[in-house]
């Protein structure tokens, strides 16, 4: 038989990683914020989708890390339940 290949999962680095991009687009809202007056439509559109991108990457992290405790709470009630 074949080596099986297992991809592994850090959730520490994957929340690192949304914290950085968190923080780059609330960087880019206070440039776009502090000049205001040089803002174009086009800066808000971007920005705006910026912003739905890191808060879908936030929904998604915070569902992958309900799955994995329903996953483990259901691995626990088994071993306990033999």
């Amino acid at each position: 038989m074949g080596e099986s290949s297992w991809a592994t999962i850090s959730f520490s680095t994957l929340i690192k990683q949304y914290i950085t991009l968190q923080s780059q687009v609330v960087s880019q809202v206070r440039a776009v914020a502090s000049r205001i007056s040089a803002a174009t439509p086009g800066k808000f559109l971007l920005l705006q989708f910026s912003m739905s991108q890191v808060t879908q990457v936030g929904e998604t992290l915070s569902n992958l890390v309900g799955q994995v405790n329903s996953v483990i709470k259901s691995i626990v009630g088994n071993y306990r339940g033999s």
